[in-house]
């Protein structure tokens, strides 16, 4: 009987520590997102990294392991750059970033967030092309990347992603042509516009998409 709750404790203690670890991990990855960040209105003032779980944070929202699934910081007169660190948070379903003034790239590192269901980062400043890494993001539904400053092709990575629903690029500088096929069927033309270098829907077989495209 002893033994048997002796490994009890045990087990209950490897859980805690389990738990601990991804705790530090994911908070580690929001407080560098954090000093990343100018926060005039002080919306991230709760983001204390003495506090081992991030789930006590305002504008984060976790799963009953405690593990970040949400992250919802829209329209929140943010201004700085989005960090590789963010690549960390393995659960994230939701990145709502958007109607900010974020500037720099998007991070390569997004597309390891295997449960993203939204990538929100629309109304923002931001440079740079779109990452294909994106690509590995099967369970991406919503896509809205429009009114930035992104350049470069839609990477044909994202084609291969049939749970997506929504893709929004339009208002950027995107050049290229715009895929047709897989998710990209059902996406209506008004979602790529006022791309001054993107070409109509491209006539497969005919024409490499990316022609002068950089």
């Amino acid at each position: 009987m002893a033994a048997r709750l002796w490994l009890m404790r045990l087990a209950l203690l490897s859980v805690s520590v389990v738990g601990l670890a991804y705790g530090n991990s994911e908070s580690d990855a929001l407080y560098t997102l954090r000093k990343s960040l100018s926060d005039p209105g002080k919306v991230l003032q709760s983001w204390d990294p003495t506090l081992v779980n991030p789930c006590t944070w305002f504008h984060i929202t976790c799963n009953h392991h405690n593990r970040v699934t949400r992250l919802d910081l829209g329209n929140s007169n943010l201004s700085g750059h989005l960090v590789p660190e963010l690549g960390k948070l393995e659960h994230l379903q939701y990145l709502e970033l958007y109607r900010n003034n974020i500037q720099g790239t998007i991070p390569a590192e997004l597309g390891n967030l295997k449960s993203l269901i939204s990538l929100d980062l629309y109304n923002n400043n931001i440079s740079g092309t779109i990452p294909p890494s994106l690509g590995k993001l099967k369970s991406l539904v919503f896509l809205r990347l429009n009114d930035n400053r992104l350049s470069g092709p839609i990477p044909r990575e994202l084609v291969g992603l049939s749970n997506l629903k929504v893709v929004d690029v339009s208002s950027n500088d995107l050049c290229g042509t715009i895929p047709t096929s897989g998710p990209f069927e059902h996406i209506p033309l008004n979602n790529f516009e006022n791309n001054l270098r993107l070409e109509g829907p491209e006539l497969l077989g005919l024409a490499t998409y990316d022609t002068n495209c950089f």
